[in-house]
């Protein structure tokens, strides 16, 4: 069974940035589907970014579109995300997800991943 995990979680101050890394135990990532999800305090875990097997697509809330970024290093058997202009409402569990099935596109429900990882705690301070 392939096991993710995260890293780069902590806390900051609004405005400023993180990246989170996640790997596997196991198993590469070249042929998998890739997603970060969160769950803030209080609400259902939501997708924040995905990216395709391939990385040719990507997909990202609507709440983060232009402050953060998802991107795959298959040489580094490692998918992040880069987190900018952090806001409190970014204050959340963040989750890596991945799926070894054959689709070509980005997935964005949580039904569609296989593999998931413990979470890293991101906490923006106002």
């Amino acid at each position: 069974q392939v096991r993710l995990v995260e890293s780069g979680g902590g806390l900051v101050q609004a405005g400023g940035s993180l990246r989170l890394s996640c790997t596997p135990l196991g198993r590469a990532f070249s042929n998998f589907a890739l997603g970060w999800f969160r769950r803030a305090p209080g609400k259902e875990r939501e997708i924040v970014a995905a990216i395709s097997r391939t990385g040719g697509s990507t997909f990202y809330a609507t709440s983060v579109k232009g402050r953060f970024t998802i991107s795959r290093d298959n040489a580094k058997n490692t998918v992040y995300l880069q987190m900018n202009s952090l806001k409190p409402e970014d204050t959340a569990v963040y989750y890596c997800a991945a799926d070894s099935g054959s689709n070509l596109y980005a997935l964005t429900r949580e039904y569609e991943y296989d593999y998931w990882g413990q979470g890293t705690q991101v906490t923006v301070s106002s």
